[in-house]
């Protein structure tokens, strides 16, 4: 029996608060972590150029794209 202020986790079976249940959140804060930084590893940037179409950036690419790209950066 489980006390009324927890609940379990649907990934690793730990405790859940009760609040943070009653919010939708059904896993516990290390899955919820892990299952954001799973999530964040896959966006790809878009870039915005003033006179062209949007460029998608992969993820791998992203950090020097960016500053080459940086119109009030100068490049060297």
């Amino acid at each position: 029996m489980r006390d009324l202020d927890w609940q379990e986790c649907d990934c690793c079976g730990d405790d859940v608060s009760t609040e943070r249940w009653q919010l939708g959140y059904r896993v516990c804060m290390s899955c919820g972590e892990a299952q954001a930084r799973e999530a964040r590893s896959s966006w790809t940037v878009i870039q915005e150029y003033g006179k062209g179409p949007y460029q998608f950036i992969p993820q791998t690419a992203v950090h020097q794209t960016l500053r080459e790209t940086n119109q009030k950066q100068l490049r060297t």
